[in-house]
């Protein structure tokens, strides 16, 4: 190892701990992306409100681990005897940031309150067969808000106003006033008041749509008195069993790659790139400095088919056809004694169909060629050149 390898390996170790050294005191970001995940304890988890769940609703909770809602309720489904009926009752729940349910699921959903059920949705985007079969319209705020208020309808349930930072408000612009009921309002900037939860009778059962799911992550749970406005809008949840539906119940976001640690650790993960960045530029350079000119070598030239030109055309060109012939014959039968193993000393009839037996030819085209053959051979001629054609001629029509 020379002196600049040396020195090149002791800039990238000295690189290496200064970057170490740097992000070793510095504080560890927050992570403000919504998961709305039960194993997060980022701001925008559900880790705080999973752990109160029991104590919140005071109901047997089942929280769901099949990967779509339409698995599960259809293996609650029960249909003996002509009864059409499910094995449970009680209310399906899903919090999450945008529509995480497929619109299978939500067709079962809708089935399962159309038995005598509920379902408790709170996001910001719901499923489309949702909204058409309630004749529901949403509809985004975007003008930007800083934070936005939020309240209970029901006077006798809450008055007072908290205040969530969310962003773009999402709110319900259309709903059937005949059968939907306001529970909740809410209002950012200067904008007049805007339904953000309600309550839907579909046949047998209800159904309760909420566009702050905001309210039940860690972030505002923990900010003051926020949780009472999520234990408000929880207690119009009905008595009953709750089967909770949340992704992260059966999340397969854990890597099974040796280097998972390291990647969930920024000051590592830096690391290791530059590394990999370090040992790149070795390479590079001590490449560059070390490869040697690699030679061009042609290939040697296959001057066999040139020279057989080149003797084909001088015997042409010579006008000697007759020496073309006899070559030309003398390939021929060399070809046949070759390849099919026939006896090529006495062209008649019986040499004739044994070679037609083994090249499959037309006979006709093999008499023929023989013909020529003899004819030449004997002398029986007419213009050597018009002799050189059709003897060629035929001569492939047997060999090709």
């Amino acid at each position: 190892m020379d002196n600049k390898v040396k020195i090149y390996i002791a800039i990238l170790v000295l690189i290496f701990g200064i970057t170490l050294l740097v992000d070793k005191g510095q504080p560890k970001p927050i992570d403000w992306t919504p998961t709305y995940s039960v194993e997060d304890k980022i701001p925008f988890g559900l880790y705080v409100f999973n752990q109160e769940a029991d104590a919140l609703f005071k109901q047997k909770i089942e929280r769901i681990s099949i990967e779509t809602p339409y698995e599960y309720l259809d293996s609650q489904y029960d249909e003996t005897e002509g009864v059409e009926t499910y094995k449970i009752k009680g209310t399906f729940i899903n919090i999450s940031e945008v529509n995480n349910i497929d619109d299978q699921s939500m067709t079962e959903i809708l089935y399962f309150v159309s038995h005598g059920n509920n379902a408790f949705l709170s996001m910001k985007v719901f499923p489309k067969p949702l909204l058409d079969s309630l004749k529901i319209e949403l509809k985004t705020d975007f003008m930007p808000s800083e934070s936005i208020s939020v309240w209970m309808a029901n006077q006798k349930v809450s008055t007072k106003k908290y205040t969530f930072n969310t962003g773009l408000s999402d709110y319900f612009s259309k709903i059937d006033t005949l059968k939907t009921k306001v529970l909740g309002y809410q209002t950012s900037n200067k904008n007049k008041r805007q339904i953000n939860f309600i309550e839907v009778p579909y046949k047998n059962g209800h159904i309760y749509l909420h566009t702050q799911p905001v309210a039940f992550t860690n972030y505002n749970l923990l900010k003051k008195d926020h949780y009472l406005y999520a234990e408000n809008v929880m207690s119009y949840v009905p008595k009953g069993n709750i089967f909770w539906y949340n992704k992260s119940f059966n999340d397969k976001r854990i890597s099974s790659s040796p280097l998972r640690y390291i990647w969930s650790q920024p000051a590592l993960k830096s690391a290791w790139y530059l590394g990999l960045i370090g040992i790149l530029i070795f390479m590079i350079f001590n490449a560059k400095r070390k490869q040697r000119i690699v030679p061009i070598i042609k290939p040697l030239q296959n001057l066999t088919v040139d020279f057989t030109k080149t003797i084909g055309n001088l015997y042409y060109q010579e006008g000697d056809h007759t020496n073309i012939i006899d070559k030309k014959i003398i390939y021929f039968l060399e070809k046949i004694r070759t390849d099919y193993l026939l006896d090529t000393s006495k062209l008649d009839d019986d040499f004739i169909t044994k070679l037609h037996y083994k090249t499959g030819k037309d006979e006709k085209d093999i008499r023929e060629l023989i013909q020529l053959i003899n004819d030449h051979r004997n002398s029986y001629h007419g213009s050597l050149e018009d002799d050189l054609i059709r003897i060629n001629t035929a001569i492939e029509k047997i060999l090709h």
